[in-house]
Parts: C-alpha cells; structure tokens; sequence
C-alpha cells in the first residue's frame, strides 16, 4: 500500500468558510486549517519554532537544522506539519527504525526497512500553546500511520515531565532510554500501530 492512500488524514479541515466577494464569488484563500507532511522547503519554520520551544527549556534542539533537512529529504511521509492560512503552528517529525530499543544511532539515522517509527520532535509555536494542539496532531499523526503498511509502533523518547503528555496520547513507558544528550536523560515511550490490512479495513483507508 503505498503512502498515497493514507493521504485522506492529510486533507484539509476547514474551520471556517472563506468570505464571499460582493457578487458572491469566492475569494481564492489558504485554508483555515490544513494538515500535510512537510518538504525541504518546510525547514527553517520547523526550525524556528523548535528552537524557541526547546532550547528555552532544555538549552538544546533535538533536530538542528542540517539535521531537519536530511529527515525530510529522506522520509517527508513520515512527517506531519498543521497549517493556519498557510503558516505553519504545530509539527512532528519521524523517521524509521529497526531495533527493539532506541540508540544513540537512532537520533540521526534513518532504516528504510524499519516497523518502528522514531518521532524526533512534536512542538507548536508558542502562539498557539495551551490550545490542545500537540495532543490534536499527534491523534492525526498516529492515525495516518495505521494506514502505513510498515508501521507496527511509534516509539519516542522524553523528559520525565512529558511522559504525562505522551501517556494521554495513549503510549506506555518502555523505562530509561539508552540514548542521552549531554546531561539530558530521557524515558523511551512507545505506541502500537497496527498498520495492517485489519486497522485498514476499519479505518477507511
């Protein structure tokens, strides 16, 4: 099943009509509300917003910028940006892996034939935090990749103070992860995600 099928999670949701002209035409607008993966061209907003969300907590990003663009060369399907008339306010970024466990490798690398989806990062501008956002898009996300054939899991891994956020988002904690970044310990999550032909057929995809 290609990646194209699933696209009908990625449509776009309008929250609101676009306003009419004087005759009653419609003006040609952006969409209020729109979900899609994200291009090369999608970087440095992703980066922008990463940055203001991460280094003022942890003092680092989990993607730089060089890091961002290599992920979505290699795999956009994998990725989901949310979109307000054009702008982009939430996103995550994933790539695939392997292994039953994450590694130090699994922060760069990227495993064509892997069944376990490595979500680096979910942030959202801070213009739109305290909305309900980020659990809003990770819902869509997990739902798009059940019409992956490949996924089985998503898998990722947080601070202490996150694992309530991720809990809610229906993932279970796997204990500490063998991956740190400087002093920065982390607790590795995962998610099943049943992408095959049963989730399917009960999904619409």
């Amino acid at each position: 099943m290609s990646t194209l099928s699933a696209l009908p999670f990625l449509k776009p949701v309008h929250l609101r009509s676009p306003r009419s002209s004087p005759r009653g035409q419609r003006r040609h607008t952006l969409p209020a509300s729109e979900f899609r993966c994200l291009s090369p061209e999608d970087a440095i907003s992703v980066f922008e917003i990463e940055r203001e969300a991460f280094i003022s907590v942890s003092g680092d990003c989990p993607l730089h910028l060089d890091e961002i663009r290599h992920f979505l060369n290699l795999c956009p399907e994998l990725s989901l940006g949310w979109f307000e008339e054009g702008r982009l306010v939430a996103f995550i970024i994933g790539s695939l892996w392997d292994q039953e466990r994450l590694s130090q490798a699994a922060l760069t690398l990227h495993k064509p034939r892997g069944t376990a989806v490595h979500i680096h990062v979910l942030a959202v501008h801070r213009t739109f935090r305290q909305q309900g956002k980020g659990s809003i898009l990770m819902w869509r996300y997990l739902q798009y990749l059940r019409c992956l054939p490949f996924a089985r899991r998503a898998v990722l891994m947080c601070e202490d103070f996150l694992v309530p956020f991720y809990q809610k988002c229906g993932f279970e904690a796997l204990g500490p992860c063998q991956v740190t970044v400087g002093e920065l310990a982390f607790i590795e999550m995962q998610h099943p995600v049943r992408g095959h032909a049963f989730m399917r057929r009960n999904s619409g995809c």
